[in-house]
């Protein structure tokens, strides 16, 4: 027996010794960031700031991969499915990763269980906009309009299931509008689709949709942030306009695969949280309408759970299929 615990005890003590030796020489060969939407959405956007920052601090390329489909659910999988080395990291909506496992129910992962949370980045609000021709200039004309015409305005959304579809499905609910959810590859991808006139109104993350709202491109009614946003403090959020407690937004965070090395979790994390707490990058991400949200890998999957459950009450209530 004592021989079998002796045994056990080198065995542990090796493997220990083995995963930190594997963090201390993290990273030795290039990095990739898989963003599961189509690019200049704003999670492409922020792998694309943040990616110079690792390679300035590391020595190493981070290469940036947009793997498109399926509301980000292809690009997750892949991740998912990659070897739990720290070297193939997903950046992506939060809000799209555990919202998915309630609105999909044949994933080919498991989004509660596939994943090392490493690190939040940031929280960018949605924006509520609409296209010019839209004759309306506040939530209460929206409302109205929407109600005179059950159905017809067009909706577009990210991905079938994601965030933004969620924002318009509380909105709905909390309001009694009807409205048709038309899915596009990303944000950026449902932005051009209002711009070009192909759908009249859309929830988006602020990051992607801001400079087609300056650019007179987009009419901005909203943003569902708690309260203003410093970079837009003339824009209302939906909440001063008749809906108290209306926060959503675009929730932006890093996992690698499950079983991923607490300490190259650790280490990734702590470089991540340095490079995002920059003066540069904070200023960057303010000028954006973004916020730069970070914590521990432990933070992360505990918001992650009760979004999980937060957003599974909201799908069951509204009743709305997703096929």
């Amino acid at each position: 027996m004592k021989t079998l615990l002796r045994k056990f005890a080198v065995s542990t003590f090796c493997l220990v010794a083995a995963s930190a030796a594997t963090a201390q020489n993290y990273p030795s060969k290039p990095i990739r960031i898989v963003v599961p939407y189509a690019a200049g959405g704003t999670s492409d956007i922020l792998a694309r700031q943040i990616g110079p920052k690792l390679t300035e601090a590391w020595g190493q390329p981070i290469v940036v991969e947009n793997r498109a489909g399926a509301n980000g659910n292809v690009g997750a999988e892949f991740v998912a499915k990659s070897a739990p080395d720290g070297y193939t990291l997903l950046l992506t909506d939060l809000g799209g990763l555990v919202i998915s496992g309630s609105v999909y129910p044949k994933l080919p992962f498991n989004p509660s269980k596939d994943f090392s949370p490493v690190v939040m980045v940031s929280y960018s609000p949605h924006v509520l906009a609409v296209h010019p021709d839209v004759q309306v200039k506040d939530i209460k004309e929206l409302i109205a309009m929407a109600k005179a015409h059950p159905g017809k305005l067009n909706f577009a959304i990210s991905g079938i299931g994601g965030a933004p579809q969620l924002a318009g499905i509380e909105f709905a609910q909390r309001t009694g509008v009807e409205w048709t959810y038309i899915p596009y590859k990303g944000g950026s991808d449902a932005v051009t689709a209002v711009v070009a006139g192909q759908a009249h109104v859309l929830f988006n993350g602020m990051l992607a949709t801001w400079p087609s709202v300056t650019g007179g491109r987009l009419k901005a009614l909203a943003i569902s942030s708690a309260q203003r946003v410093p970079s837009a403090k003339d824009m209302p959020t939906v909440a001063e306009q008749g809906l108290p407690g209306f926060e959503t937004g675009s929730f932006q965070g890093v996992v690698g695969a499950a079983g991923t090395p607490r300490e190259i979790v650790a280490k990734l994390n702590g470089e991540l949280i340095k490079v995002l707490n920059t003066a540069d990058m904070k200023e960057r991400f303010a000028k954006q309408g973004t916020e730069v949200r970070t914590g521990t890998p432990e933070f992360l999957g505990n918001w992650m759970q009760a979004e999980q459950a937060k957003w599974a009450k909201v799908v069951k209530e509204s009743g709305a299929k997703f096929d």
